[in-house]
């Protein structure tokens, strides 16, 4: 079986399922060779508006499979510096494909995500949970430092710096409720609802021009970076003007006058 699912529950919304439900979807060499390729694919899909990332069973991600990462051969051909670097790298790029994805992904938490699974969380653009969902950084309880796949630079920005290096430092677990009251999340909804929430919410974004929402996306994530309120302005102008040129900015202000659903051509 894949490691990774793909599925198309409606026209223009792409849902990967992290597939080891035996294991909590805990990341190894092959699933996160797999879910590269399948980020790899949606980016590249035209027809792709919106992603959604969940788990398949009773997990999203249990972070690092602590029982073996499945890369032995290339550690003995590499050395264990040389691997340990490319491991690190590997989990890390997915990541930086979510955050650097044209298309918004939607994470829908359907149970644990630690770890590496919460740094997958924090990558997405939207993140709703379903009630069993629980949350840790947890890579400092294996030793390691909290540190690990842009959390230390996602978390704070999503839930504040103090409420951050509070949850890295301990490593402690916390609930779909406080994820929600704290930021993480947006939405907790009963688990045999999630999915369609997190359709819902794929349905809401698609209402807008792609092109629009691409550079949104890539613009509100680029705000968290630039250094001073002028530069982030002349940034946004430059996008109000290029979207402003689209057919489907066009057709946009044409569906709203005239009240029915836009048709969307990406041009």
């Amino acid at each position: 079986m894949p490691t990774v699912l793909t599925s198309r529950p409606l026209p223009g919304v792409t849902v990967l399922t992290l597939n080891r439900p035996q294991a909590l979807n805990a990341l190894t060499h092959t699933l996160v060779g797999e879910l590269a390729e399948a980020l790899d694919d949606v980016h590249r899909d035209r027809d792709c508006r919106v992603l959604v990332l969940t788990g398949a069973g009773r997990a999203f991600c249990a972070g690092l499979d602590l029982n073996g990462y499945g890369d032995a051969r290339l550690a003995e051909e590499e050395g264990p510096v040389i691997r340990g670097l490319g491991r690190q790298r590997e989990i890390a790029a997915l990541a930086q494909r979510l955050h650097e994805l044209r298309q918004p992904v939607i994470s829908a938490v359907n149970g644990p995500a630690a770890g590496g699974g919460l740094a997958l969380v924090c990558a997405s653009d939207i993140r709703i949970a379903a009630t069993p969902a629980v949350f840790a950084v947890s890579f400092i309880r294996a030793g390691f430092s909290a540190c690990d796949i842009g959390v230390s630079w996602l978390l704070p920005r999503i839930v504040g710096a103090g409420r951050a290096h509070e949850l890295m430092l301990t490593g402690r677990r916390f609930d779909a409720a406080e994820a929600r009251a704290i930021g993480l999340v947006t939405d907790v909804s009963e688990p045999d609802e999630l999915l369609a929430e997190a359709v819902r919410k794929a349905e809401e974004i698609m209402l807008n021009p792609p092109v629009s929402v691409e550079l949104t996306k890539q613009g509100m994530w680029l705000a968290l970076e630039t250094p001073s309120f002028d530069a982030a302005v002349e940034f946004e102008n430059r996008q109000q003007l290029f979207t402003a040129l689209t057919e489907d900015r066009a057709e946009a202000t044409a569906a709203f006058l005239e009240k029915r659903p836009p048709h969307y051509r990406r041009r």
